[in-house]
């Protein structure tokens, strides 16, 4: 796979980072406009009682105009980085490289945050440390309809259908509710640890 052109994302779903790790080189789309219903401030966990959203909540502008992604303010009156880290230590607290990684992870959650599209791109480069993995890419500069990039920026629908088969692995709570593919990459590391990247790097995508 050569250039991919793919949405920043709130600790992305397993897909998109397998298709980081297969591709010669990224490329970020940082032009577009905000929207709802997305793994812009969304990601999926796997909880005692089965698949968990974390949803960071956002200032919206009130006149009902579009927003540029870059734009987009986090809305910092609620609790959600308290919120969040409890759920994840609540989910993973019990696996097997939670606490491997729990160090590198946690000032994430400490922080408040302001631009959406900023802490996306600090959680990225976290998890790149975790996974001991790292991409070549860049950022757009201006927004084009049909990209020269192998153009994988509809992967950022939290709604849309899954059109790859991912090879299970294990999960805490798999014993209760079965392999849901496609969670929060933090599934993945939490579960796999070192392994993380080698599961990446041999999905059989298409």
């Amino acid at each position: 796979m050569e250039t991919v052109l793919l949405h920043p994302a709130y600790f992305a779903p397993t897909l998109h980072y397998a298709y980081m790790a297969q591709a010669e080189s990224v490329v970020f789309e940082d032009d577009d406009n905000y929207q709802k219903q997305t793994y812009r401030n969304r990601t999926y966990v796997f909880g005692a009682n089965g698949k968990l959203l974390l949803n960071i909540p956002i200032l919206h502008t009130g006149n009902g105009s579009h927003q540029k992604y870059r734009d987009v303010k986090i809305e910092n009156s609620f609790k959600w980085q308290q919120h969040h880290w409890k759920s994840l230590q609540s989910a993973y607290r019990s696996s097997a490289f939670f606490e491997f990684f729990e160090d590198d992870l946690a000032p994430l959650f400490e922080k408040e945050q302001t631009f959406l599209l900023d802490f996306n791109y600090q959680c990225f480069e976290v998890i790149c440390e975790c996974l001991q993995f790292s991409p070549n890419y860049t950022k757009t500069k201006e927004f084009f309809k049909e990209p020269t990039q192998t153009d994988l920026r509809y992967t950022i629908d939290a709604k849309r259908a899954l059109n790859v088969e991912l090879d299970p692995y294990f999960q805490v709570f798999e014993d209760k509710k079965g392999f849901i593919p496609n969670l929060s990459i933090l599934d993945l590391l939490f579960n796999e640890g070192s392994n993380a990247l080698t599961y990446l790097e041999s999905l059989k995508l298409k």
